[in-house]
């Protein structure tokens, strides 16, 4: 089922009634969140950007933070028919499509970077990139974040979700 997303790439300045937001998605006080890098149709946050290093120190690898519960239960739902296992064979027998994950990862990696530097993380970026599938949910945010085009896989798997928004009550 291909359906068009109701997310709109963003990198805003996070606010108050953001913070707000995301701490209700995630039923805890978000850590690191640095801006807003996509929204749902609502003008929600879907995706926020963190720190490469949490407030107390501790490396966070995850640059585009998936904070949406609607969405995160139909991410679920998608992993649990065994998709990320037919991707992650996929990538061993498509060159191209293995050369444009590996891309993902090369930008994953860039964008984190300009954040800030963490030793610890370096090479690694996040979801199994650039060889396995481990979370749909970080390619989906890195796509919803960076926009179609970028992760083949999360384009793909984003296409597949069925509709999670509800314009009227995303907030309620």
């Amino acid at each position: 089922m291909t359906q068009l997303s109701p997310a709109v790439s963003t990198l805003s300045e996070i606010t108050p009634e953001d913070l707000e937001i995301v701490g209700q998605q995630l039923g805890r006080f978000p850590r690191g969140c640095r801006r807003v890098a996509a929204r749902c149709e609502c003008t929600g946050p879907l995706v926020v950007q963190t720190s490469p290093r949490l407030p107390d120190g501790t490396p966070f690898p995850t640059t585009y933070y998936l904070t949406c519960p609607r969405l995160a239960g139909a991410i679920g739902t998608l992993e649990s028919t065994g998709l990320m296992r037919e991707m992650e064979a996929e990538l061993t027998q498509d060159p191209a499509l293995a050369a444009q994950y590996q891309a993902a990862h090369e930008r994953y990696l860039l964008d984190r970077e300009k954040l800030g530097a963490v030793p610890e993380l370096e090479g690694i970026s996040a979801g199994g990139m650039p060889n396995r599938v481990k979370c749909l949910h970080v390619l989906i945010a890195q796509s919803l974040a960076c926009g179609p085009g970028v992760n083949p896989l999360g384009d793909r798997a984003l296409a597949m979700l069925s509709p999670w928004w509800d314009p009227t009550s995303c907030l309620a």
